[in-house]
Order: structure tokens, then sequence, then C-alpha cells
């Protein structure tokens, strides 16, 4: 018994190191592939990935900005900061300096969002974030807004933002239930509110397009049987009650004779 124990033990001393042994290689694997990053301002793009490329690194310019510190065509800030370390082959993201501002933000103002691109990119320049905003006027597709403004001095980046003007979004309502009601009564509300009534078909199955529906009012006769009339009340809807529509939707009704 005090063999097997001896054994028991033994094993179990023997898993342990070599788990700690196999923890220790990965670790020294691990660590072992680590450089430092090394100091790529002030270099030129190809010098800097001479640089990283001695350690193991990329390089990726992401970004290119104005500066009157750092000139024109050398890397300004880089991430990871230098001395930090990382795994051989990362990507070292860098943003190069295009010196003094020497472009002028021009105004493009109450153009077409077409005439602002070729504007902003005949000058050299791109064009960053473009927001819209429904307004009724002016016409949709025209410069509203724009950021940095005409003529701007010291910018970051040679880019312009752009606020675009749009149509305005059609007005919505939440579809009534109009079940029971009269359709003459129903079809002057929908139309007052411009809603078109596209097709009414009677409850025998046959169905009437929407310029053989009367809306006049209820104190005119009723007409011929087969048909709907301003007193035939309504039995389904569609769409149904309680979802939305919009300013010049269509709906179909379903009436009793």
């Amino acid at each position: 018994m005090k063999s097997f124990l001896k054994l028991v033990l033994l094993t179990l001393v023997l898993l342990m190191v070599a788990l700690i042994s196999a923890l220790t290689a990965m670790r020294v694997a691990i660590h072992g592939r680590e450089v430092p990053v090394p100091k790529l301002i002030g270099l030129t793009p190809i010098e800097a990935e001479r640089v990283a490329a001695a350690n193991g690194l990329q390089v990726q310019i992401e970004r290119r900005y104005y500066s009157s510190a750092v000139p024109e065509g050398r890397v300004m800030s880089q991430v990871p900061d230098p001395g930090e370390k990382v795994r051989r082959g990362w990507q070292l993201r860098v943003a190069e300096s295009l010196g003094p501002q020497r472009v002028a933000i021009p105004d493009v103002m109450g153009q077409t969002s077409r005439a602002a691109s070729i504007n902003i990119q005949r000058r050299g320049l791109d064009i960053g974030t473009t927001a819209v905003l429904h307004v009724a006027d002016p016409a949709p597709d025209q410069v509203l807004a724009q950021s940095p403004p005409p003529n701007a001095s010291g910018i970051s980046a040679p880019r312009l933002s752009l606020l675009l003007t749009a149509a305005p979004n059609p007005q919505s309502f939440v579809m009534p239930n109009f079940v029971g009601q009269p359709l003459g009564t129903v079809s002057q509300t929908l139309q007052s509110a411009g809603i078109h009534i596209a097709n009414v078909s009677v409850a025998s199955g046959e169905a009437l397009p929407a310029w053989a529906v009367q809306t006049s009012s209820p104190d005119v006769a009723p007409s011929p049987a087969g048909s709907a009339s301003p007193f035939s009340l309504i039995l389904a809807q569609a769409p149904a009650a309680g979802q939305k529509i919009t300013v010049g939707s269509t709906v179909t009704f379903e009436v009793s004779r």
C-alpha cells in the first residue's frame, strides 16, 4: 500500500513538473517573439518602413495632417509609442505630416453634392463626414453647412465635412380602426389626410376599382346592388389598425353590400 501511494505521489510530482515546464516554455516562446517599438517620428515613410522591417514590424500610414512643426513628408505621430513591446509582425500606425497648410478652403455652400465634391477634390482635399438634414427649403441635395468654414486657416486635416439638404420625410399616421364605419365617411376622412383608396371589395367577392367607390355624403341614395355605396359598412381593412402609414399611401377595404 505504501509503495502504491509513493508511486501516486511521484506521478503527481512529475505531472506538476511537466506542467510548469510547459507553461515556462510557452511564456518564453511568447515573450521571446516580442520586440520593442522603434521611434519612427521624424522619419520619412520609406525610412520608417525600413526601420520597422529590421525589427520584424510593419508600418501603415493611417492619416495625413497639416503641421507647422513637423516637415512635410515626415512621420509626426505613431501608435504604439516608442519603447513599447509588441509581437513580431505587429503593424505600427503612423500619421504623416503635410507641412503647413497651403490650400485655401473653398466655399461650397449652396452647391449640389456633386459640384461640391468636384470643387473639394480639385484642390487636393478629401470629403470627410457627410450628414443629411431633411428640410422643406432649400431644394434637396444642396450643401447647407461645411466644416471647416470657407477660407479657414490652421486646420489639422485636409478634409471637409458636409451637411446636405434632403426632402422632408412624408407625414406619417397611425392607421385607425375603420371596421364597422360607413365607407362614405371613412373615404372623406382619408381624402382629407392625403391617403388614397386603392381598392374596395364587396363581401360577395366582387372587387371594385377606386374610381367606382362613391364618396359622396350619406344622404345620397345607395348605388345599385353589387357595388359599394357610402352606406356600406367596412368589414376589413389593409393596412390593419395600428400600423404606420404615410401621406400618399393607399388602403384597401372589404365592405358589406
